[in-house]
């Protein structure tokens, strides 16, 4: 990961994707990075997206009340008191893993010239995977900040995965081609600077786990 001075500064928002008590006491446990990491990275994102003016999207995901994950009006449905006690600047509920599915995003991100999205929230390998590649297709630069994120572990029919695996691997993914992917202290850093976190290319990165091997 990089961070460059663009000649042009960049028109940033940050999305804080679903960060719900489903994911700290519910039945989706995060674990890695562990919440006792991220949640204050992306309580100091916010609070350094506010200091410079860069505007704030919170979002919520909604189930049926009688879904048993994120049922509307439950207690694990609520916004972490992290993000809940933040100023925002526009607020959405969606359904669906993409912020953009079924919502006004994309609108108020034109409205607004956004041309830089920086990614915090959960889950990486769900919500945040499916933002981020929407948002690419779209036109914009995005940076996915990977202690402010995190994932849980999966096993089904086609096999098995740790949580540590899943957000190494979509990190590395998304760094090849997708999103900027750093760490929060860098990105204040460049937003401090005026610049942005930049991305490697496939070219390069498989270029690299080939000399490495």
């Amino acid at each position: 990961m990089t961070a460059s001075n663009t000649s042009k500064a960049p028109r940033r928002a940050l999305v804080v994707i679903d960060v719900q008590m489903e994911y700290f006491n519910g039945g989706l446990l995060i674990e890695h990075p562990p919440v006792a990491q991220t949640l204050p990275n992306i309580a100091r994102a916010m609070d350094a997206a506010r200091a410079a003016g860069i505007p704030i999207v919170v979002v919520q995901h909604s189930e049926s009340p009688a879904a048993a994950l994120f049922a509307k009006g439950s207690a694990a449905w609520e916004l972490h008191e992290a993000v809940a006690s933040r100023p925002r600047d526009h607020y959405i509920e969606k359904s669906w893993p993409s912020v953009y599915t079924g919502t006004d995003f994309a609108q108020w991100l034109e409205q607004r010239g956004i041309d830089t999205l920086t990614v915090i929230g959960y889950m990486t390998h769900n919500c945040d995977a499916s933002t981020i590649f929407e948002a690419t297709h779209r036109g914009l630069h995005v940076e996915f900040l990977s202690d402010a994120t995190g994932a849980l572990p999966y096993a089904n029919e086609a096999g098995s995965a740790s949580a540590e695996e899943i957000h190494r691997v979509f990190s590395v993914v998304f760094h090849s081609r997708f999103a900027a992917a750093g760490s929060t202290d860098a990105w204040i850093t460049a937003i401090q600077a005026g610049g942005r976190l930049e991305k490697s290319n496939i070219l390069v990165s498989n270029r690299a786990a080939l000399a490495g091997r």
